[in-house]
């Protein structure tokens, strides 16, 4: 059975300013994973996701390397409880 599951994700490098918050949200999108990309102050993106365990696990690979011109240097998972989240925003 698939259940429904929420994974808050750090990723630490050089993530900001180089279209990573777009590739994770068009990926995200593509999957059917609701959740968040969000620039923190100090300098890492915070994601959100939620949806089916499998899509979510492809989303987490997807933050491990990014977009293009990012260069990640480590991500943080934890798992939380889901929140109900369907659509796909960045900010």
């Amino acid at each position: 059975m698939n259940s429904v599951v929420h994974a808050r994700v750090v990723a630490h490098g050089r993530v900001q300013g180089v279209f990573y918050r777009d590739t994770i949200r068009r990926a995200a999108e593509l999957r059917g994973v609701g959740g968040s990309a969000v620039n923190m102050p100090d300098g890492t993106v915070e994601c959100h996701f939620e949806g089916f365990r499998p899509p979510v696990e492809e989303m987490i690979d997807v933050a491990r390397v990014g977009s293009r011109g990012a260069d990640v240097e480590r991500i943080d998972i934890e798992w939380t409880e889901p929140e109900g989240l369907s659509e796909f925003r960045t900010g």
